[in-house]
C-alpha cells in the first residue's frame, strides 16, 4: 500500500507531574484558572502525529511518505527518519522558522495537559499533495496539522478521488464545526478517541449514527478499554493489549493507527487490524517518547499471539 502521511512533524517535550491534575481544579473557580505544575522530569523526543505514525509503519516494513512542513532545525530529525525507513522526500523545509514543538505534562493518572507551537507547520496550508507526490496514492492520512491545511487536503482528496483517513484528534478543539464536517465529508475512515468523538458531535451536530452513515469505517478508541470499529451495521470490539509496564501514554494513538493501517495494507479482517494496532499502542505505552519503541514484525506477531488469536493469518505477513 502506497501511503502518504500528512500532518505534524515536531519535537516533543515530555514532562511528568508527580500528582493528579484533578486535585488542583476548583469547580467554582474554573472561570479564572491560574495554575503552575512543578515537574520532576523533562525529556525531548522526535514527535508529531504524522511522523509518529510513519515511524511505526516503517518498523512494520512499509515505506510511508511523510508529508509536512518543517523548519531550519530539521536536519538531525530527517536523518533519523530516513535511517528507519521513512521517505522524507515529501517533507518541505522552511528555512526561516523552527520546526513545530509539542509540550505535554502527564500526571499520575496519565491525564495530560498539552500545548503545541505551530512553527513551520503554519506553512502546510500552502503545500498540496500534487506538489509533493507524482501519482495517486492508495491512502492519504490527514492527521493533526495546520487547520487550514487539513481542510485543503481533504478537499484535494475528494476532488481527485483519493481515499483518505481523517484523523483530526488533537486539532478537534481548534477546528470549528464546518471544518470538521468538511473533513468528514468523503472520508473513507475516521479515527478519534471517545472524548474527541463527543466534541465533534457537539460541534457538527452529527450523532454517532450520522457519522457512521457518512464514513465507511469509523474507529473510536477508548484508552485502556480498547477500541470500537464501526463497519456497516457491525460494531467490532477490540481489546487493549496488556502492557508489561506503563511509562508514558504520549504517541499511543499514533502507534495504534500505524498498526491498523498495516493490517489494512495486508487486507486483514478489521478486527485483526485493530488488534495489531492495540499491540503497537502497547509498545509505545511502555516507553517514554513517541518513537522510542522497537520491534521486528516477527517479534510483534510473537507477542500478538500471547493474547490474541489470528488463526495463522499473520503467517502470510512474515513472507511479504
Amino acid at each position: 500500500m502506497d501511503v502518504i502521511l500528512t500532518g505534524s512533524i515536531a519535537y516533543d517535550y515530555l514532562m511528568r507531574f508527580p500528582g493528579r491534575f484533578v486535585d488542583y481544579f476548583i469547580k467554582e473557580q474554573m472561570h479564572q484558572v491560574s495554575l503552575s505544575f512543578l515537574v520532576d522530569e523533562m525529556t525531548k523526543h522526535w514527535g508529531g502525529n504524522a511522523a509518529n505514525i510513519a515511524y511505526t509503519l516503517a518498523l512494520l516494513g512499509l515505506r510511508p511518505h511523510l508529508m509536512g512542513t518543517v523548519g531550519q532545525d530539521f536536519a538531525d530529525y530527517r536523518h533519523w527518519l530516513n535511517s528507519v525507513g521513512v521517505d522524507t522526500s515529501t517533507v518541505r523545509q522552511i528555512d526561516d522558522v523552527f520546526t513545530a514543538s509539542f509540550f505535554v505534562n502527564t500526571d499520575l493518572d496519565n491525564n495530560q495537559i498539552a500545548s503545541f507551537y505551530t512553527g513551520a507547520m503554519e506553512f502546510a496550508r500552502y503545500y498540496p499533495i500534487a506538489e509533493a507526490y507524482d501519482g495517486k496514492p492508495d491512502l492519504v492520512v490527514i492527521s493533526p496539522n495546520d487547520p487550514q491545511a487539513m481542510v485543503n487536503l481533504a478537499k484535494e482528496c475528494r476532488e481527485n478521488n483519493i481515499r483518505f483517513l481523517y484523523d483530526p484528534s488533537q486539532q478537534v478543539p481548534r477546528l470549528d464545526g464546518e471544518a470538521l464536517r468538511e473533513g468528514i465529508r468523503g472520508a473513507y475512515m475516521m479515527v478519534v478517541n471517545a472524548y474527541e468523538a463527543e466534541i465533534i458531535s457537539q460541534k457538527t451536530k452529527l450523532s454517532l449514527d450520522d457519522m457512521r452513515r457518512q464514513i465507511d469505517i469509523l474507529v473510536i478508541t477508548h484508552g485502556k478499554e480498547g477500541s470500537h470499529i464501526y463497519l456497516d451495521d457491525e460494531i467490532i470490539e477490540v481489546e487493549a493489549f496488556p502492557p508489561d509496564e506503563i511509562k508514558d501514554p504520549t504517541g499511543v494513538g499514533d502507534a495504534y493507527r500505524a498498526g491498523l493501517i498495516f493490517g489494512m495494507s495486508h487486507n486483514l479482517p478489521f478486527k485483526l487490524a485493530g488488534e495489531l494496532g492495540a499491540v503497537c499502542a502497547t509498545y509505545a505505552l511502555e516507553q517514554v517518547g513517541t518513537q522510542s519503541h522497537h520491534f521486528t514484525v516477527a517479534q510483534l506477531i510473537e507477542r500478538f499471539r500471547t493474547h490474541f488469536e489470528d488463526d495463522g493469518l499473520l503467517d502470510a505477513v512474515l513472507t511479504t
